[in-house]
């Protein structure tokens, strides 16, 4: 059997004695699979994805990345270079003058020689539909194209994990297909989260619903019993 390439064993997190978030949350991500993580809002969906490449730390239970377990920051120098975050906000992600350099930062860092990295950079914005993008103003894109953007300085890392914080937000019907497409034909384990059913059934072979705290699991195996109880706001 795979190992898992993320695994919370019990895990709990606080904001503070006032907000607690997660409670003895348990779940796997083995290798291929895609999951969608839903729940209503501020049940801790972004908190799990910042929890997974250590921008969070937890206050009890267990969190493997990658096969080890990880607590401490040198830790997860490791899991951000093999696991990409696409974050809620895109202007959270982009800080390059250029489309072009904002998908070259990872490869770059990476120590890809620059050749290589042109062509990173070329294929992966053809891949989302932003071919000619490369000398783009990045904060005079639109936030639908931001969004896209952001997603191609992850997948130009070539991840063996992505992790998608609402990636259909500020996108129009025609870059929600063409998104969805794109990670249908991708190889890597996913955490998706989105409150677009329609999109996250497309993408994504199993539901894990975030509940006071907790996960529960169902496959989405097309049964009618297979499908989780949704909080407000996910059907």
């Amino acid at each position: 059997m795979n190992e898992p390439l993320v695994r919370f064993d019990n895990v709990r997190f606080s904001y503070g004695p006032d907000r607690p978030v997660l409670a003895d949350c348990t779940f796997c991500l083995e290798p291929g699979r895609r999951l969608a993580l839903l729940g209503g809002d501020g049940s801790g969906k972004t908190t799990i994805l910042h929890l997974v490449v250590g921008l969070l730390r937890p206050s009890g239970g267990r969190i493997e990345i990658l096969g080890k377990p990880r607590s401490h920051e040198a830790d997860f120098h490791e899991v951000r270079r093999r696991i990409g975050l696409v974050f809620q906000d895109s202007d959270d992600q982009l800080f390059c003058p250029t489309v072009a350099e904002d998908v070259a930062f990872g490869p770059l860092n990476l120590g890809k020689p620059r050749p290589q990295v042109r062509q990173i950079v070329a294929q992966t914005l053809d891949s989302l539909g932003l071919g000619g993008y490369e000398h783009r103003v990045t904060y005079r894109l639109s936030g639908g194209e931001k969004r896209l953007v952001a997603l191609a300085t992850v997948l130009a890392m070539q991840p063996d994990v992505l992790l998608l914080d609402e990636p259909t937000s500020g996108l129009d019907e025609q870059a929600v297909e063409r998104l969805a497409q794109v990670l249908a034909g991708l190889p890597q384990a996913m955490i998706v989260v989105s409150h677009q059913r329609q999109f996250w059934e497309r993408v994504t072979e199993e539901a894990i619903c975030l509940r006071e705290g907790r996960i529960e699991s169902k496959r989405l195996s097309g049964e009618s019993d297979a499908r989780p109880h949704l909080p407000p706001g996910e059907g």
